[in-house]
């Protein structure tokens, strides 16, 4: 499996592409969400590979990326070249690693640096499109077009937040491996983000990769992503967005409902906006056929 130091991390990133003889195709990055991996997001790159050359990745801390940096200790020769400065320097950087999205959104940057992507077209979903939002106005010039599925703002509510937290704080502590070899635990553990049924290796993989990743990512992303200053910084962010940008929404979803995602794309006409109906927090795979043609018209 192919792996790239990200900022002092080995992040987890897989090409799917389709012969096309001498032509050169665009890229098209997918960023996924929160406790998930880049495995979700196969189908649809497969789908799409016929006019993008697909790159997925996992984020820091999930799927099969790492969580926390390994800063390698320069010898005694390094210390004392020119070059040791900038090493300390990085390694400082590295350490100082936290889990506010903005992080996530310069990982990117580096990743695409490395390799040697200037322009691409971005398709993120849920936390992922959080991050992505927030690349689009510190790199626009790097993206091309953006999709964003099932994203939004929300108010600032404190008790509401207290008692996600606690509970989300609950849930990633309490994850025993032998969860996942429990009869239909798949299904219950997917209920409340779907609204039309996957494919059970799809459930499958959720679970596995729910309950592989790193306890202090799980934990952080839970508190800047659904956080006072989040509710206070996303609305701006997407009044700033210049890139073309669809925003897609599950009609049934209760973890970032419709009405979230509309309130957002309101904010700027750069913003589309479009409902696929009987679907909830994944229409990427619950009804692919509408999600499928809703990209490729708004990518035309």
């Amino acid at each position: 499996m192919p792996y790239i130091n990200v900022r002092g991390v080995e992040h987890y990133y897989e090409w799917i592409k389709k012969l096309s003889g001498s032509q050169v195709k665009p890229v098209m990055v997918f960023i996924h969400g929160w406790a998930g991996s880049a495995r979700y997001w196969q189908s649809t790159a497969h789908a799409l590979s016929d006019k993008f050359d697909c790159l997925l990745y996992d984020l820091r801390g999930f799927g099969r990326s790492g969580g926390q940096p390994i800063v390698a200790k320069a010898s005694e020769s390094v210390v004392e070249s020119v070059e040791s400065q900038s090493v300390e320097e990085e390694d400082r950087a590295i350490a100082e690693l936290t889990y506010e999205l903005e992080e996530y959104a310069d990982d990117l940057k580096v990743l695409l640096d490395k390799l040697q992507l200037q322009q691409v077209y971005i398709n993120a979903h849920s936390m992922g499109a959080s991050i992505a939002t927030l690349f689009l106005n510190r790199y626009p010039q790097r993206v091309e077009r953006a999709i964003l599925t099932c994203s939004g703002i929300f108010e600032y509510d404190e008790k509401a937040f207290a008692a996600f937290h606690k509970f989300g704080g609950y849930v990633v502590k309490f994850r025993p491996k032998w969860l996942g070899k429990i009869p239909f635990v798949d299904r219950m553990f997917m209920a409340r983000f779907l609204h039309r049924p996957i494919p059970a290796a799809e459930r499958q993989a959720f679970l596995q990769d729910f309950l592989l990743a790193d306890y202090d990512a799980a934990l952080g992303t839970i508190f800047t992503s659904v956080s006072k200053a989040a509710s206070e910084l996303m609305p701006d962010e997407f009044a700033k967005v210049t890139v073309p940008t669809l925003l897609v929404a599950g009609e049934y979803d209760k973890i970032i409902p419709a009405q979230m995602g509309h309130q957002a794309a309101a904010l700027n006409d750069k913003v589309e906006y479009a409902l696929i109906k009987r679907t909830a927090h994944f229409p990427m795979l619950e009804d692919a056929p509408t999600y499928l043609r809703l990209v490729r018209e708004f990518l035309k």
